[in-house]
């Protein structure tokens, strides 16, 4: 502003200079083309310049530190729960929508998570980057019309990054348009019993005008990373906290600060536009108890991650996974062979297992019932399935595990020697 009032200034005086000397006239229109040149060109500078600064303010909606945004506390909703129970041990206000944000793409991590394990997707399929991903704004990898990579490096940079541009070039590869991906999300939420929540685009952008929100609840969030959690390529996504992109030209980090600050986070996504406010669904393992926090709504980023982490500290203050049973170990009883040089067998367990309790609880409530035969004939394989163990808790059944012979039996060789004499 300094710069076009000093302009003015020049051009006001070269004007009173040019009235008393008229012989000079000609050199005064001169001067003033050129100083209305500058001053235009000063303008349009200052107006890209804005327009860039808007545009980079705007450009990653998960980095700014502070929102307006519309709650009041220290979030709007939140829900904590265990997710091999489903148990819900902390819960305010979590059946509200509530805008989701870039948590959105959460959904869109599951279908494809799924798609890899049936086999209709494969991590190394090449996925080409369209005109409309090249477009979208936000959170982004800068990806080119036609540029291509792999499913792995885009969900990378989905989950990790929370690329808005990678988000549609997935969606669009799996289902054609980003139209028809939205109709799968909300498929998916339906299957899962995800009462609360609608999908409107698989990215969570806020909505241009006439359009409306993507919104979930807390305690749908909750399910929905609970669903995620059985899918090992999810976490090996969520738990990156740097990773290299385009040949390591642009680098990845992790918009959930939690991998970084909270010991045991590994996942899962972040969510943050003004109206939103920021949203977190943290999800950490420690001593062989994992918990999932979801906070919706803060003001602060700050705040979002500190609400959080000290969920998820309460819970392993208060509750842990009281073991039942470790995969490979012996269990307590035995089963007797028949047509065998031994025996007996002793089964092992199938799989890991416990029981969520609070801490200090009696243990006494807990049960674990055998089902086996009384005599099994060989021969046998190791890790074939010879009965179960069904736990209770209080009468409640809690888990149904798989008893596995420990090793190869064969069938006893003076027995077969038997058989042979006789013929």
């Amino acid at each position: 502003m300094k710069f076009l009032s000093r302009c003015g200034e020049l051009i006001a005086g070269t004007a009173a200079r040019a009235t008393a000397v008229t012989s000079r006239k000609f050199g005064f229109v001169v001067l003033t083309v050129v100083l209305a040149a500058l001053i235009s060109s000063s303008a349009a500078l200052a107006a890209r310049r804005h327009h860039a600064a808007v545009k980079a303010e705007a450009a990653d909606e998960e980095a700014a530190a502070t929102t307006a945004g519309t709650s009041l506390g220290a979030y709007s909703e939140a829900c904590v729960i265990e997710p091999t129970t489903g148990t819900v041990i902390f819960e305010s206000n979590d059946h509200a929508p509530w805008p989701t944000a870039s948590l959105a793409k959460m959904m869109l991590m599951l279908i494809v998570a799924e798609k890899i394990h049936d086999g209709s997707l494969k991590l190394t399929d090449n996925i080409t980057t369209s005109r409309k991903a090249a477009e979208m704004g936000g959170s982004q990898v800068y990806l080119k019309e036609n540029e291509t990579f792999s499913l792995d490096d885009m969900m990378k940079a989905v989950v990790v990054h929370s690329a808005n541009d990678a988000s549609v070039a997935v969606a669009e590869y799996i289902a054609g348009s980003t139209d028809a991906f939205v109709v799968m999300m909300n498929q998916q939420a339906a299957a899962l019993g995800m009462k609360d929540s609608h999908y409107y685009s698989v990215n969570g952008l806020p909505p241009s005008k006439g359009e409306q929100a993507d919104v979930a609840s807390a305690f749908d969030q909750a399910i929905l990373a609970r669903e995620l959690l059985k899918y090992p390529d999810i976490v090996r996504w969520s738990s990156i906290d740097t990773a290299p992109f385009r040949a390591g030209t642009f680098i990845l980090r992790n918009t959930n600060h939690m991998v970084r600050t909270y010991p045991g986070c590994d996942g899962l996504k972040t969510g943050f536009y003004d109206k939103a406010g920021f949203n977190v669904v943290a999800t950490a393992k420690r001593n062989g108890l994992r918990l999932i926090a979801v906070v919706l709504g803060s003001q602060h980023k700050l705040t979002n991650f500190k609400e959080a982490s000290e969920m998820l500290s309460d819970g392993y203050l208060n509750y842990e996974m009281h073991p039942i049973a470790k995969k490979g170990a012996p269990i307590a009883q035995t089963v007797a062979l028949t047509n065998a040089d031994t025996g007996t067998i002793k089964p092992v367990w199938g799989d890991d297992a416990g029981i969520f309790v609070k801490r200090g609880d009696a243990k006494s409530a807990i049960r674990v019932d055998y089902n086996l035969p009384s005599s099994i004939a060989a021969p046998l394989k190791a890790g074939q399935q010879i009965g179960t163990a069904n736990v209770t808790e209080g009468g409640k059944p809690v888990a149904t595990i798989a008893l596995l012979a420990p090793s190869d039996v064969a069938k006893s060789a003076s027995l077969t020697k038997r058989l042979l004499s006789i013929f």
